[in-house]
């Protein structure tokens, strides 16, 4: 669990060290700081979903060419 506390205070604070570097402005790089790891977990969410769906296509047509009973032709 520390790893992860580490980690996500990490990724706060070069978001926001980047933000305000690029900016000059303290309030973007806070709200990139926040705002950005949101954004990132929800596309992650997707991210999981579309490698689930692609896998399970893949292992099914593995299956299939497996099958002794599936014909290609």
């Amino acid at each position: 669990m520390s790893k992860a506390i580490t980690f996500t205070a990490m990724h706060f604070s070069i978001a926001f060290a980047v933000a305000w570097a690029l900016t000059g402005d303290i309030w973007v790089g806070g709200l990139v700081a926040i705002v950005e790891p949101a954004v990132n977990s929800v596309a992650y969410v997707f991210h999981e979903k579309f490698w689930r769906w692609h896998n399970k296509r893949r292992d099914s047509r593995c299956t299939q060419r497996l099958d002794p009973s599936f014909s290609a032709v």
